[in-house]
C-alpha cells in the first residue's frame, strides 16, 4: 500500500502567506517608531505589500474582516512609502551623485539635504500617527484572530496546482499587452526625449510588472527553474524601471528646491542624471527585447500553466506504466 500524500490546497498557501508577511510587518514596527535605521522602515514596508499582494492574491480563498482588507493595509503603506521615498533620495544624492561633484556643487546641495529633512520630519510624524491609530490597531487584532482561526471560502479546499494558472495568466496578460514594451520603438528620437514624453506609460508598465513579479513569487515553490528565471527577468525590469522613475523623481524635487534655475546652479548634476537615464534606457532595451519575443511570451504562458511539473512528469510516466501492464 502506498503512503498517501498530502495535497497543498488553495487555502492552506494563504494560511502560510498571510501568517508570513504579517509577521514581517509587526517584526519591524519597533524599528520604525525607534527611527534609527532606514531598513526597519523598508522592511515593514515590504512586509506591508507582500501582506496586500496575498490579500488580493488569495482573495478567493479567504474571509477576512472588513478591518484586516487590502484597502487597510494600503493607507498604512502609502504613509510607510513616502516616507520611505524621501529615504532613497537622500540615500541617491549621497551615495551616488555627491561624492563626484565639484565643491561648489556639494555646498549648494546643502540646502536641498536641508530640505530632505524637513520634510522627513513631517513625514515621520504621519507615520507613527498612522501607527497609533484605531485603524492600524484594528488590522493588526484582525489579522491575528483570522490566522488563530481563519475563515475559509468554498473554493479554499481546491488543490493548489488546479487554481495556479486561473490565479496567474490574467496578472501575466496584463504584462504582456502593456503598451509599454512599445515605447520608443521605430521612433527616431534620442533617448532622453522618448524617456520625456513616455514617464508616464513606463511607470505604469513597471507597476504590472511589479504586480505580476509579486503574484508570482507567492508561488515559487510550486514551480521548476524555468518560472523562477522568469520571476528574476521581470524583477530585473521592475528594478530598471524603477531607477529610471526614482531619477524622474529626483530631478522634479531639485527643481521644486531650486526652481527652474537647477540645470545652471548644477550643470555637472544635471549631466549626471542625463546620463543615468541613457544607461538604464539601454538596459531596459535589453529587457524589452526580450519579452517582446514570440518564443519567450509563449514559454511564460506554458510555464505558468504547468505548476509542479516533476510530479506531472512522474504522474504521466506511472499513468503511461500503467497502460502497458494491462
Amino acid at each position: 500500500m502506498s503512503e498517501q500524500t498530502t495535497v497543498e490546497t488553495f487555502g492552506d498557501r494563504a494560511i502560510v502567506a498571510l501568517a508570513k508577511h504579517s509577521q514581517k510587518m509587526l517584526k519591524h514596527e519597533t524599528g520604525v517608531w525607534k527611527d534609527q535605521d532606514p531598513e526597519a522602515l523598508h522592511q515593514m514596508r515590504v512586509g506591508m505589500r507582500r501582506l496586500r499582494t496575498a490579500l488580493v492574491g488569495f482573495s478567493r480563498a479567504i474571509e477576512v474582516p472588513k478591518p484586516a482588507r487590502e484597502k487597510k493595509v494600503g493607507k498604512i503603506a502609502r504613509e510607510l512609502g513616502t516616507l520611505r521615498d524621501l529615504d532613497v533620495l537622500k540615500e541617491s544624492l549621497e551615495t551616488y551623485y555627491l561624492p563626484s561633484l565639484p565643491v561648489t556643487e556639494q555646498d549648494q546641495l546643502q540646502s536641498v539635504f536641508k530640505e530632505i529633512a524637513k520634510q522627513r520630519q513631517q513625514a515621520y510624524k504621519k507615520v507613527t500617527k498612522a501607527l497609533d491609530s484605531k485603524d492600524y490597531q484594528k488590522l493588526k487584532s484582525s489579522l491575528k484572530q483570522w490566522l488563530e482561526s481563519p475563515k475559509l471560502s468554498a473554493i479554499a479546499p481546491f488543490p493548489l496546482a488546479e487554481v495556479l494558472p486561473d490565479l496567474l495568466l490574467p496578472h501575466i496578460s496584463n504584462l504582456l499587452l502593456h503598451p509599454g514594451w512599445l515605447v520608443g520603438q521605430n521612433i527616431d528620437q534620442d533617448s532622453a526625449t522618448i524617456l520625456d514624453e513616455a514617464e508616464e506609460t513606463l511607470h505604469s508598465l513597471r507597476k504590472a510588472g511589479k504586480k505580476a513579479r509579486y503574484q508570482m513569487e507567492l508561488f515559487t515553490h510550486c514551480y521548476n527553474e524555468p518560472y523562477q528565471q522568469y520571476v528574476k527577468q521581470i524583477k530585473a525590469i521592475q528594478s530598471t524601471l524603477g531607477e529610471i522613475q526614482d531619477s524622474v523623481v529626483l530631478r522634479e524635487f531639485l527643481i521644486q528646491c531650486c526652481g527652474e534655475k537647477f540645470p545652471q546652479a548644477f550643470p555637472h548634476l544635471q549631466q549626471q542624471l542625463t546620463e543615468f537615464r541613457v544607461q538604464k534606457w539601454q538596459e531596459w532595451e535589453e529587457l524589452r527585447q526580450y519579452f517582446l519575443d514570440s518564443a519567450t511570451r509563449q514559454n511564460l504562458r506554458l510555464t505558468v500553466q504547468n505548476p509542479f511539473p516533476n510530479e506531472t512528469e512522474s504522474s504521466s510516466e506511472s499513468q503511461t506504466d500503467s497502460v502497458a501492464n494491462l
